[in-house]
């Protein structure tokens, strides 16, 4: 049933569709239409899409902040510690995203630019092997998609149901239009406005996280089928030397495809993960210290998946860097023991060249400055134990007991 509704989950096998790198993309490329990201082909839809933008642009990444914000000013009394903490983590979460989603919508070119590099590694997969590959990678890459669509939607949907159930705004943002107080119509419609509005907040915070996941696990795919063809370098004994030659070639111009895929996407992800290591371990922090001490089970539940997708902000991406890190070595060593000693001088001179290009390793950066890997997705981590360490030295829970 679920594979008859989304069809690209499963995976297709060669005699029943011939898939390529593209149709892995091709939920999360409607996840970016959705948003306002991503404008269709049509010069007359582009101008009523353009108005979609817009109002996207408008709502999530400008008003909703400052709504939040205003609501510290105008009602701060009026909120509970746990309120507060639930508030707060959502702002700041929040206000990255608004940087996030700048940085994603900027980057729709080096997107289309990136499929096209995926087309001209596609071609080089002719063998049935590589095929299935392909298609189980387009698989693996639709069902990431449709996990985190349900853990951050079931965040959403928790947090409204376990406020607007307790008599509470879910997130307390300042709404002019509507007296939440006045009526329990009032009320609900307040919440459910509440609602949707975080839900697009929500939507775009998850393509946001979710597109350096989609695209470099792609990668990694393609990395694996490389290692595999310099195993296979001359080791067919009916080719010839020239046609030895012309396969080391094509294995050179598959690794610039690969490097100028990186550095396509490179200045887009930096950006993206330089602010959720910014904000991620600080954001934790606050959430863990609500659900110690403030929340109820079902507020607390609402605040656990919270954690959850902020982790999937960060780990899952910087896990994918270290395997790319460990796949770049496999494919010098690969190269290096393949059959090059009884190949002829014009064979071994580019062999050289070549293996002395592979050897430097594809390494991604947040911002420049943090490598995006384990070691420093750990020690954002250990950022939000010390933001609870110094919560309870300062005894925070007695004093808003």
């Amino acid at each position: 049933m679920l594979y008859k509704l989304f069809p690209r989950m499963r995976v297709w096998t060669l005699k029943e569709r011939q898939l390529s790198s593209r149709d892995g993309l091709v939920y999360l490329d409607r996840g970016m239409c959705v948003v306002g990201w991503m404008p269709p082909k049509d010069k007359c839809w582009r101008r009523i899409y353009a108005l979609w933008s817009a109002l996207t642009t408008v709502m999530v990444m400008i008003l909703l902040v400052l709504s939040l914000f205003i609501s510290y000013i105008k009602d701060l009394r009026s909120f509970t510690a746990g309120q507060f903490l639930t508030s707060l983590s959502v702002a700041l979460n929040c206000l990255g995203l608004s940087i996030k989603a700048s940085y994603t919508f900027a980057g729709m070119k080096r997107f289309q630019h990136a499929k096209k590099l995926l087309d001209r590694m596609d071609e080089r997969c002719r063998s049935a092997e590589q095929r299935e590959q392909l298609h189980q990678n387009v698989a693996r890459c639709n069902r990431i998609y449709m996990c985190y669509q349900v853990m951050y939607c079931f965040y959403a949907a928790s947090t409204f149901l376990a406020a607007a159930c307790s008599g509470q705004l879910p997130w307390k943002i300042y709404n002019p239009l509507i007296d939440w107080r006045a009526s329990d119509f009032n009320f609900w419609l307040a919440s459910f406005v509440e609602y949707v509005w975080m839900s697009g907040a929500v939507m775009q915070d998850q393509i946001a996280d979710l597109y350096p996941i989609i695209y470099f696990l792609t990668l990694r795919t393609h990395l694996l089928m490389l290692k595999q063809r310099l195993e296979r370098l001359r080791t067919d004994p009916r080719m010839s030397e020239d046609e030895n030659y012309a396969e080391l070639i094509k294995c050179i111009i598959d690794h610039r495809l690969i490097i100028e895929f990186c550095n396509t996407l490179k200045p887009v992800v930096s950006g993206t993960i330089c602010v959720q290591f910014l904000l991620c371990g600080v954001v934790i922090g606050l959430s863990m210290i609500n659900i110690i001490y403030f929340s109820n089970f079902w507020t607390g539940l609402g605040i656990a998946f919270f954690i959850c997708d902020l982790l999937m902000e960060t780990f899952p991406f910087c896990y994918i860097c270290n395997m790319i890190i460990t796949d770049c070595e496999q494919l010098t060593n690969c190269l290096f023991h393949s059959n090059w000693q009884s190949a002829d001088r014009r064979y071994k001179t580019t062999f050289l060249y070549f293996l002395q290009n592979i050897q430097q390793p594809i390494v991604m950066t947040a911002g420049g400055v943090f490598v995006i890997s384990l070691g420093t997705n750990i020690t954002v981590a250990k950022l939000a134990f010390s933001v609870v360490t110094c919560a309870r030295q300062l005894n925070i829970a007695e004093k808003f007991s």
